[in-house]
């Protein structure tokens, strides 16, 4: 893209028309007088371009959707509000904005997700003080048990015996376990506010 000459804006020569009279007749369709103007306007817009991007390969692209934005848009130049170099310059250079704030954009929504994605640290004392608590609700419910059933509940669930090693152990019947366990585990859920 990056044209090698440049010709002045008047067009180089006094008896071929200047930039915004080529801008009025690009406005009615006519391709030579873009190819006029694409020559005199092209390096400047490439340079406009390169100092906002800073990337020669984006700025060829700006570069060119501008030079296209030049060529639909000619009848949207207006004389009485500014000269055609800073007519075109100013489309150049909004171009270029927007492809600074698009790139910034792309990264900051990528910057959102990756944030999202992260999963929040474990909150460890969070979990000790729950678990503490926990503890404490337990050994609170197993004291509200008879002597027989806080035995046998302790041995089965938290020793892993079955009913008739306890029974083996606390030396008594296996259906007195078994009715004993089932009294103290019902007493357990009501006290620690477990629903059926």
């Amino acid at each position: 893209m990056r044209p090698t000459r440049a010709l002045p804006l008047d067009g180089g020569r006094h008896d071929r028309p200047g930039l915004e009279e080529l801008l009025r007749q690009v406005a009615r369709g006519d391709r030579a007088a873009f190819e006029q103007v694409y020559d005199m306007v092209a390096p400047a817009v490439y340079g406009v371009a390169l100092r906002v991007l800073r990337d020669p390969a984006q700025a060829e692209e700006v570069a060119q959707e501008a030079l296209i934005e030049v060529w639909r848009g000619a009848a949207r130049f207006d004389a009485s509000r500014g000269s055609g170099m800073s007519w075109v310059m100013t489309i150049a250079h909004h171009r270029a904005v927007d492809r600074v704030r698009a790139a910034q954009a792309a990264i900051d929504r990528e910057d959102r997700v990756a944030r999202l994605e992260v999963r929040r640290p474990y909150d460890d004392v969070a979990e000790s003080v729950e678990s503490t608590l926990e503890q404490e609700r337990l050994r609170r419910c197993l004291s509200g048990l008879t002597e027989l059933q806080r035995e046998s509940v302790t041995y089965a669930y938290y020793g892993g015996y079955t009913y008739r090693e306890v029974a083996e152990l606390l030396k008594v019947p296996l259906a007195t376990v078994k009715t004993r366990m089932r009294d103290g585990l019902i007493r357990m859920r009501d006290c620690l506010g477990v629903e059926r």
